[in-house]
C-alpha cells in the first residue's frame, strides 16, 4: 500500500508539474501575440497627410475661385501627377552603362519610388540609337507622393539652385502644364553631393487640370512656384 501510495503521489506532482508548464506557455504565447499586435496598430497608423493638400483646400481653391470666378469647386484646377525624366542616350551610345544605373538610384532617391527605364521606338543611325535600346529613365508621382515632392521641391530645391532668378513662366503648353528642368541633381539634398562622379540634368513636367495656361500658372503660383517676372528682362 505504501508503495502505491507513493506512485500516486508521484504522478500527481508530475501532472501538476505538466499543467503548470502548459499554463506558462500559454501565458508566454498570449504574451508574444499581444506584442505582434501592438506593433501592427502601431505601423497601421497612417502618415499625415502632406502640407500641401491642406494648403490647397485652404488656401489656393478660395484664391482661384475669386479670380476665375469659379462657382464649383470641382472645376477649380489641380495637379494631376509629376513626371520626371532623365535622358541618358549619350552616356549609353558611349558605352558606358554604370551610368544607367547610378541615375536610376539617384533618380528613386529624389522622387522616393522606382523608374521606369524607356527604351527607344525606332533606330537612329545618325545617334548610334537602336531599336529598344534604354536610352532614359522616368518616374510618375501621384496623390500624396506627388504633393511631398512639391513640397520638397519649393522649400528645397529651388533655393539650391545657382544663380537662380525665377522659373520661366513661358514654360506652359496649351493645356496649362509646365515643363522644366534642372541641370543637376545635386539640387536635392537627397543626393550626397560628396559621392556624385557625374553631373545628370532632368526634366520635370506638372501635368494639371487647368484648360489655359494663364489658369495653370496662378495654380502653380499659388502653391508657391517662383515665377520669373516677364517685364523684367524687357526692363
Amino acid at each position: 500500500m505504501a508503495d502505491k501510495d507513493k506512485e500516486n503521489k508521484e504522478r500527481q506532482a508530475k501532472a501538476k508539474a505538466e499543467g503548470l508548464a502548459k499554463k506558462a506557455k500559454k501565458k508566454a504565447a498570449e504574451a508574444a501575440s499581444t506584442q505582434d499586435t501592438g506593433a501592427e496598430e502601431v505601423s497601421a497608423v497612417p502618415a499625415p497627410a502632406p502640407r500641401l493638400i491642406a494648403a490647397y483646400r485652404e488656401r489656393v481653391v478660395p484664391a482661384l475661385q475669386q479670380k476665375f470666378g469659379y462657382k464649383n469647386t470641382m472645376a477649380v484646377p489641380r495637379l494631376e501627377k509629376v513626371v520626371i525624366s532623365m535622358g541618358l542616350g549619350k552616356a549609353v551610345t558611349a558605352g558606358e552603362k554604370g551610368k544607367m544605373e547610378t541615375a536610376e538610384k539617384e533618380l528613386a532617391v529624389i522622387a522616393g519610388q522606382r523608374p521606369v527605364r524607356c527604351k527607344a521606338k525606332k533606330s537612329v543611325a545618325n545617334f548610334k540609337v537602336r531599336e529598344g535600346q534604354e536610352t532614359g529613365l522616368k518616374v510618375t508621382l501621384r496623390g500624396a507622393r506627388m504633393y511631398e515632392f512639391m513640397d520638397r521641391l519649393i522649400s528645397l530645391a529651388i533655393p539650391r539652385v545657382k544663380d537662380f532668378r525665377g522659373l520661366n513662366p513661358n514654360g506652359f503648353d496649351k493645356n496649362g502644364n509646365y515643363n522644366f528642368g534642372f541641370t543637376e541633381q545635386t539640387v536635392f539634398p537627397e543626393v550626397d553631393s560628396a559621392n556624385i562622379t557625374f553631373q545628370q540634368g532632368m526634366n520635370i513636367t506638372l501635368v494639371t487640370t487647368a484648360e489655359s495656361p494663364d489658369e495653370g500658372r496662378e495654380l502653380l503660383r499659388q502653391f508657391g512656384l517662383p515665377f520669373r517676372d516677364p517685364t523684367e528682362k524687357n526692363k
